[in-house]
């Protein structure tokens, strides 16, 4: 959808999308939809504030996971790295998290997964939700996933 690329031109949020952002973000902190959406705390690179944003949750093989829709030159992703993958899940509760970044090699599967779950993703990822994995193999590398494990 056109909507969602106007939203995220050049890989960041109008303040449109800021504003949705924190909307969803309270949505997904109250644990409405824990299954499926939570907010990600995490601490930035250079301010050293906690930065909140709503992510979607995919569940791959009983692992839970966590998908850059814009790529990889996102502050949400910088902070991750920076952070050394300590972050908090807010969904209803609080969960300290540590994000472990999959390899490229390994992301396709949780891709498509990820596009089956998130409309909203789909307009940013050039590939159909419903291709077959070799297809999702070929852009892997330019979405980082990250897999959530408790601390």
């Amino acid at each position: 959808m056109r909507i969602h690329r106007w939203l995220y031109r050049g890989q960041r949020p109008n303040w449109i999308a800021r504003t949705l952002n924190r909307a969803w973000a309270a949505v997904a902190s109250s644990g409405v939809a824990s299954n499926y959406l939570a907010t990600l705390e995490v601490t930035g690179r250079k301010s050293g504030r906690i930065v909140s944003l709503p992510l979607v949750l995919v569940v791959v093989d009983g692992q839970r996971y966590l998908v850059s829709m814009l790529g990889d030159n996102v502050h949400w992703v910088h902070n991750v790295r920076a952070a050394g993958g300590r972050a908090v899940l807010r969904s209803g509760g609080r969960e300290e998290i540590q994000l472990e970044e999959v390899p490229a090699d390994q992301r396709a599967p949780i891709l498509r997964a990820y596009l089956q779950r998130a409309p909203g993703a789909r307009p940013h990822v050039p590939v159909n939700k419903d291709a077959a994995l070799a297809e999702f193999q070929k852009v892997a590398a330019a979405f980082p996933v990250f897999r959530l494990a408790s601390n």
